[in-house]
């Protein structure tokens, strides 16, 4: 590992580097004429063993371990050289495993890692964070990034399940004590070697405990020696070489645990002489040594006991093979400074030396620096503090946050010159840079900085300051300002100006409903846009969508927080007030006539009354129509509703006046009570005012006749709940209570009739469905509860019984799936009927039920079987080219008939020899006359059942058969009625029910033929007839509006008066209702203006231009010459600045394009004396920025001197206003020796193109062009 530089977070947040050249040791001197060599300009980065390291020196000794750090948040570099890296492919550096492997321990540990390719493809890696996340991903790196060590350790097979353990238990705990990772051969394997990856000192930990594993299982001699820990190095040998070659010699394995292991047991295992024989060379060994060794302690600084360990405790190893002599030393977590020398008398002395010398070899000192400057030294991305370390790359320098020292640590030479470079460099920022502490309360802090930093930054970059602000975890109202003197305290008055503002600052809540919340923020933002622009001091806060809050926040300065909130609440008060809404109900069968053609009907009265208008959909049930807005708008738009509906049929509304506490007990519970009625009468609206309103009118709207039976009943339903208001609930079965109701109604009108009670059965939407309610007077309440009581329990009570059907009437019962018998079960309360199979002969009929539901059930097949016996059949000759059309869509109108009449229809099989004529004849209207039509059997329609319902069925199927009638209508209107794509033409088929055939276009024939029913075609003509009326009054106002008048003006005005963007002819055109067209640009004539549309519009838009040409030729063109320089100001951001001025003084302004022969010249037209007013107030700008532009050229000179390279005067350059520049010139390139040649740089091959050279475009003081 290479250098460490421990840095501040802020160092790579906010940095000036303010280091001057010539300051830091090896720079180029400031000499315009010197040439650099071509080292000096592109200097080689550090390499391994770079010259100067001795050779008896290791490599960063201190890198192993970092010293205690006392920052919170620090950041950490070092370096991986190639040769050990783990991933060495270099061909998508960042993309590979080592970004996969950062990105893993990123999010482990929490900490940010950087990683950067070096010159010699070494990793050089960047870790900030908090000092234990650092650590850890330290710790992950190096074992994930860098290679590790591995080892085999060879026991016998059958010893591997005892390494293993139960489960695995014994392997993962080893692997977890050592840290390494451990792979043991499969079973089926035959190799006997275990091979352990991780770091040295893990491996030897897990060979030792494996061999004891091993030793414990071996059958053969095992030997455990306790000899004293301090003596295990002599036995092992300097880099354990003198027991491997005991295990060599003696053929036995020797175990010796590391040192970090705090056990003193060395274990022998092998043959026994061969266990003796190494039993007896290591007890000589350890005898030999106690005698001869003596012990002396030194104190030395725990800082250096690391220099004295090395890397992975080589030095030690090192110092034990040089003397002889075993150091012991403390443990690092102890405070013990104490090192023990173990070694024979005369071989101490050279050893302490070493010990003295290493710990020596590296020096550790503090720099005084001003806690504020750390980030300035170390400079912007580390480069000040980079240089130091790249020359010096063994000094270690740690910057510790809030600390007014610089930590440099490494050998006394290299520490010794960068102290000397930091001192200098502090000493020169001390000289240029200032700071100040203002004391801002923490509330205030996020306004100081603004959204997305706005504010902080503004003040960062006009005064060229550094602004830190403590977090909002920091508790602390400290904001630390640092900098240039001037700018430190410029920037400290306008953050105390921005504070005493904020301190005068109000907050009001408004409390809006939030359902107006989107309202008023409008699409995409606008409306709260416009009001944010109205009052820009105000800072408008809504609250989250997700929290269900009303609070609107308003926060700014007093009178403009109270301005906004009359303002919003204005806003509010129009929103509330529009709305208000109100339901109508409309029968569903007019909603299709409300909407009119095209949505033409709605959309008006919507206009008209300027209200919102939302109908049910068509799959839906409901008939309500719901209206907001304005209530006064409500109601109008009401009425207006209500008209259409009693316009197209005999709808009569009615008010009836009940008390208004009646009210909730006529609706009943859910409504039940008012449906019922609604029900009863055909359908009929019945509208209760709204609760509270405190009216006594109720409405009731729909036919005459029902209106006024549901007026009767409504009346007699409150006189009976105002005289005696009594209500009881009965449970009975739903299968019930058809039976109960009756065909018609007809039961229970009995029991209403005989009781005078009235019975509501819930309607199919309600929960509750075996719940019937029974209301009115008590005694008759009564009366009719007992009678319907009486009825289910005969209901309930089953009974099973028999009658006799002839078997021809069977199918009649069971065909189309049993759908008379499910009709009689739903009618008569659910009684089963059983007929006997098919080709039972049998003709006994079972039935099984309620005994009153049984009876009724055979009296009514009784009934259908006389109707069977009394059915004749009768034959309807109708062309079959009209069967699809008689049958509906899916059959609905036969389905109709059949059910209307009670009759069976029977349509004959289709005859494929004509077919395809007839259609082609309906469709081209070609009707075969009724005289020419003779029957065939395709034509021929059966239908069954009884005499005189059959005539009524055939009057029916006649009636549905289509006629074709001939509509005037003149060939020039034909393609108007058939419309963009057939759209007009098939609007009308849809609407009216018909089929419209229109004639060639070649044939010019002035007649339509419509096929359909008789009353659709007659609506058909009525509608086509409509629709020509309005197409010729189209076509005489497209006559009249071609008038078109032809107007010479002179082209160079056309530009004017089309205007920017074409505001001023739109306007033109808007105004008088015309069209203009201008020449093109190939046009002979370019001065012909033509002017379209009504004869009075086009007079009074050519007076229009005419007097604006007038205006146009009293204006005046002159030119003013501004120094380029000042274009780009005087016209402002977007032209902004332009446009204000040229509204201002009421004339245009036009700049030199880019590349213009006279760049300077600026053109100004309008009215003489508002030209003139302009050009003295274009110089007065000219004047005022040129002092600008001279201003910052000159700081730009004095920031960026002539280079010493170019050609301003230099030995032998080009002079400053004449030729090109030298370039850069170094001397000593590699291309100036012998046998090379300098790069051609007009060579694609040498100097490679990125994509197709584009020439630079010289660009507009506009800015770049927008399409």
């Amino acid at each position: 590992m290479s250098s460490v530089a421990v840095l501040t977070p802020e160092s790579f947040a906010e940095h000036r580097s303010g280091l001057k050249d010539q300051n830091l040791t090896g720079c180029v001197p400031e000499d315009e004429a010197y040439i650099p060599t071509y080292l000096e300009a592109f200097p080689p980065l550090p390499e391994k063993g770079a010259p100067g390291e001795k050779t008896g020196e290791p490599a960063s000794a201190w890198g192993s371990k970092i010293r205690p750090i006392k920052a919170s948040v620090i950041t950490q570099v070092f370096h991986v050289p190639l040769e050990e890296r783990r991933y060495k492919d270099n061909s998508q550096f960042g993309e590979g495993e080592e970004a996969k492997v950062c990105l893993d321990i990123m999010q482990r540990t929490g900490a940010h890692i950087e990683l950067s390719l070096a010159k010699d493809q070494g990793l050089s890696i960047m870790v900030t964070g908090k000092l234990d996340s650092v650590m850890k991903a330290r710790k992950e790196i190096v074992a994930r990034l860098q290679t590790q060590a591995s080892a085999t350790v060879t026991i016998p097979k059958e010893h591997h399940r005892f390494v293993i353990g139960k489960n695995g238990e014994k392997l993962q705990e080893l692997e977890l004590k050592t840290a390494t990772k451990i792979a043991i051969p499969r079973p089926d394997d035959p190799s006997t070697n275990i091979r352990i990856t991780g770091t040295k000192e893990g491996i030897e930990k897990a060979r030792h405990e494996i061999l004891l594993i091993s030793a414990e299982q071996d059958k053969r001699a095992v030997e455990r020696l306790s000899l004293e820990k301090a003596f295990h190095p002599f036995i092992a040998g300097a880099h354990n070489r003198l027991v491997q070659e005991l295990n060599q010699e003696t053929g036995a394995r020797i175990s010796i645990p590391p040192p970090s292991l705090p056990k003193d047991e060395i274990v022998i295992t092998g043959e026994k002489e061969a266990v003796a024989l190494a039993v007896n060379r290591i007890r000589a060994i350890y005898d030999d040594k106690k005698r001869k060794t003596t012990t002396i302690s030194v104190e030395v600084k725990k800082s250096q006991h690391k220099y004295i360990i090395g890397p992975k405790g080589n030095t030690l190893q090192e110092i034990l093979e040089a003397t002889g002599v075993s150091v012991e030393m403390p443990p690092l977590d102890s405070i013990s400074e104490t090192i023990i020398l173990r070694g024979e008398p005369d071989k101490l002395g050279p050893a302490l030396t070493q010990v003295y010398a290493k710990a020596k070899s590296v020096m550790v000192v503090e720099v005084s620096a001003p806690a504020w400057l750390h980030r300035f030294i170390i400079g912007k991305k580390g480069q000040n503090i980079g240089r130091i370390t790249q020359q010096l790359p063994r000094v270690h320098i740690e910057f510790t946050d809030g600390e007014d020292c610089i930590s440099l640590e490494g050998p006394t030479e290299e520490v010794e010159q960068a102290q000397a470079q930091i001192q200098e460099i502090i000493k020169d920022l001390l000289v240029r840079m200032d700071y100040t502490e203002v004391m801002i309360d923490q509330r205030f802090h996020r306004h100081l900085i603004g959204k997305n930093g706005a504010n902080i930054n503004r003040i960062k970059e006009q005064y060229k300051v550094s602004v830190r602000i403590p977090q909002d975890s920091e508790r602390s109202g400290l904001v630390r300002i640092e900098g240039d003197p001037k700018g430190v305290q410029l920037a400290r008055r306008e953050l105390i100006e921005m504070v005493q503002r904020m301190e005068n600052e109000r907050t009001k809540d408004l409390i809006v409903d939030q359902k107006f919340h989107r309202t008023i923020i409008g699409q995409k933002g606008e409306k709260i846009k416009e009001v944010r622009d109205k009052f820009p001091e105000v800072i408008i806060n809504f609250p989250d969508p997700a929290q269900k809050s009303d609070i609107v926040q308003l926060r700014g300065p007093k009178n403009e927080v109270e301005k906004c909130a009359k303002f919003l609440q204005k806003i509010i008060a129009e929103l509330i007030e529009n709305s208000f809404s109100l339901s109508v109900p409309i029968f569903k069968q007019f909603h299709k006539n409300i909407i009119g053609k095209g949505g033409a009907n709605i959309k008006k009265i919507r206009e008209e009354t300027n209200t919102k208008i939302d109908l049910p959909t068509e799959n839906s049930n409901s008939e309500m129509i719901v209206i907001t807005g304005k209530k006064s708008n409500c109601e109008a738009a009401r009425d207006r509703v209500l008209a259409i509906q009693r316009e197209l049929a005999n709808i009569k509304e009615a008010e009836v006046a009940i008390p208004a506490k009646l009210h909730n007990s006529l609706i009943g519970s859910k409504g039940c009570l008012v449906r019922s009625i609604m029900e009863d009468c055909g359908g009929v609206h019945i509208h209760f005012p709204s609760e509270g309103s405190g009216s006594d009118k109720v409405t009731i709207r729909g036919p005459a006749g029902e209106v006024e039976k549901a007026k009767k009943q409504l009346l007699q339903l409150a006189e009976e709940k105002q005289v005696n208001n009594f209500t009881v609930e009965l449970q009975a079965k739903p299968e019930y209570h058809k039976f109960l109701i009756g065909r018609g109604g007809a039961n229970i009108r009995r029991v209403r009739d005989r009781t005078g009670a009235r019975i509501i059965f819930p309607s199919p939407d309600d929960t509750e469905q075996e719940l019937i309610t029974i209301v009115g007077k008590e005694e008759a309440v009564r009366q009719a509860q007992k009678e319907l009581e009486l009825l289910v329990k005969n209901l309930d009570d089953v009974v099973e019984d028999s009658m006799e059907v002839d078997v021809r009437h069977h199918r009649h019962f069971v065909c189309r799936r049993g759908q008379v018998l499910r009709e009689l079960a739903e009618e008569y309360g659910g009684v089963a009927v059983s007929f006997p199979r098919t080709g039972a002969n049998s003709q006994k009929v079972t039935l099984k039920g309620a005994k009153d539901c049984v009876d009724a059930a055979k009296k009514r097949i009784q009934e259908i079987i006389e109707d069977l016996e009394s059915q004749v059949s009768m034959e309807v000759a109708i062309p079959q080219r009209y069967h699809r059309a008689i049958m509906g869509p899916k059959g609905c109108r036969i389905q109709q008939i059949t059910r209307e009449h009670e009759v069976q229809i029977k349509f004959p099989e289709r005859d494929d020899g004509t077919a395809g004529q007839e259609p082609g004849q309906q469709e081209n209207g070609e009707v075969i006359p009724e005289a020419e039509f003779v029957p065939r059997k395709c034509d021929t329609i059966t239908i069954s059942g009884r005499a005189e319902k059959c005539e009524l069925a055939k009057a029916a199927l006649l009636a549905l058969v289509p006629i074709t009638e001939d509509v005037e209508v003149s060939y020039e209107l034909h393609r108007y009625i058939i419309g963009q794509k057939g759209s007009g033409i098939r609007k009308m088929m849809e609407e009216y029910e018909v089929n419209i055939w229109v004639p060639q276009p070649e044939k010019q024939l002035d007649v339509i033929k419509v096929t359909g029913l008789v009353a659709h075609v007659e609506r058909a003509k009525q509608g086509l007839l409509e629709r020509v009326k309005e197409l010729q009054a189209e076509q005489e106002d497209r006559v009249l509006r071609s008038f078109k008048v032809t107007m010479s003006v002179d082209p160079k005005f056309h530009p004017k008066i089309i205007g920017r963007k074409g505001a001023v002819i739109s306007q033109i055109r808007k105004d008088h209702d015309v069209s203009i067209q201008f020449p093109d640009k190939g046009d002979e004539q370019q001065d012909l203006i033509v002017i379209l549309g009504y004869e009075r519009n086009v007079e009074e838009a050519r007076q229009t231009v005419q007097l604006l040409v007038a205006e146009l030729q009293e204006m005046v063109s002159q030119d003013v010459h501004l120094d380029p320089r000042t274009h780009a100001r005087i016209i402002g951001a977007r032209g902004k600045a332009i446009r204000k001025l040229m509204e201002e003084f009421k004339v245009d302004i036009r700049f030199p394009q880019p590349g213009s022969d006279e760049p300077d010249k600026v053109t100004v037209t309008g009215l003489p004396d508002t030209v003139n007013a302009a050009i003295d107030h274009l110089l007065n700008l000219e004047e005022e920025y040129m002092l600008s532009v001279t201003e910052t050229e000159t700081l730009a000179a004095y920031m960026k001197p002539p280079s010493r390279y170019g050609g301003g005067g230099g030995a032998g350059g080009e002079d400053s206003s004449g030729g090109p520049a030298k370039g850069f010139v170094v001397r000593d390139a590699p291309w100036n020796a012998s046998g090379n040649k300098a790069p051609d740089m007009s060579s694609a091959e040498d100097f490679p193109t990125f994509g197709t050279g584009v020439a630079p475009k010289q660009t507009s003081a506009w800015g770049p062009k927008k399409f």
